[in-house]
């Protein structure tokens, strides 16, 4: 009796057991098939887009050379097996809870987290490439121009390593403590330069500021005054010149009009009414 209970419970799990190790390879097989879709999608789509370009602009590329992967084909494979991964925990789902179940969606919910980080390094890659050529072409002329250009191009990328660091949640403590030091370095350098080694050119730099306002002004002072007095004697000739216009030169009585001598003008005495011509005058005259 308990040799055959035995058989049959042994029959009766194998039975149970077949049809869920069948939908588990289903799954995986349907996760493999769309894991490698997606791979080759991913791989086009970025390669179309220059992702690969803008990797090797940023200084990154030069990190893959040694690599089976390229900028592109790296996130394309991320893709891939994480597609794999949440397919192998479908799979392992079927057989109810279990520890390699809970690994897998560990693992899982890491993933994107990768994926953020690796973006995260190839922008500030490109901003510290970018921010290179800027300040090597501004500093050109300075022979040490090149090594501040460097500088700025290691400490952006040192940036987007510790965030992508955060992003994935490794090394936090050590990480976050390392990026306030770092910006703390620089503020402190900055408060140092402003403070301390520019306060003398600064100064010199006032004091020049200083002399040309002192030249200028009794220059612009005495432009003021010649403009307010030429404003001044422009008014006055303006109410002292009086209006143009034609005389009248007529006077009482109609004389002076055009065509008519002025007796008086020419030495005659103008006849009074009921005289005659050549009378004797009061003062007996002719």
């Amino acid at each position: 009796m308990d040799l055959t209970k035995s058989w049959n419970d042994a029959v009766g799990a194998i039975i149970t057991f077949l049809p869920k190790f069948a939908i588990f390879l289903v799954i995986l097989l349907v996760g493999w098939l769309i894991a490698k879709a997606l791979r080759k999608l991913v791989d086009v789509v970025l390669s179309r887009v220059g992702f690969d370009r803008a990797v090797e602009r940023g200084g990154v590329g030069r990190a893959l050379e040694r690599s089976k992967y390229d900028a592109s084909g790296l996130i394309a494979a991320l893709v891939y097996y994480a597609v794999l991964l949440i397919a192998l925990q479908f799979a392992f789902g079927v057989f109810g809870p279990n520890p390699v179940s809970d690994l897998l969606a560990t693992v899982v919910r890491w993933l994107p987290r990768a994926v953020v980080a690796i973006v995260i390094v190839v922008v500030a890659a490109a901003i510290a490439n970018a921010l290179r050529d800027l300040v090597g072409s501004a500093l050109s002329g300075l022979s040490w121009g090149q090594l501040v250009a460097r500088i700025v191009q290691v400490f952006v990328i040192a940036l987007g390593i510790i965030a992508a660091l955060n992003q994935m949640g490794i090394a936090t403590a050590v990480t976050t403590p390392v990026l306030i030091a770092v910006l703390a370095t620089v503020g402190g350098v900055i408060v140092v330069g402003m403070g301390g080694g520019l306060v003398r050119p600064m100064q010199q730099r006032w004091e020049r500021w200083l002399d040309r306002a002192e030249r200028d002004l009794p220059q612009a002072r005495s432009r003021e005054e010649a403009y307010q007095r030429g404003r001044e004697d422009a008014e006055r000739d303006a109410w002292t010149t009086p209006a143009s216009g034609p005389e009248s030169t007529a006077p009482y009585g109609g004389y002076g009009a055009e065509g008519t001598a002025d007796p008086l003008r020419h030495g005659h005495t103008p006849e009074t009414p009921g005289s005659s011509p050549g009378s004797a005058r009061d003062d007996g005259t002719y």
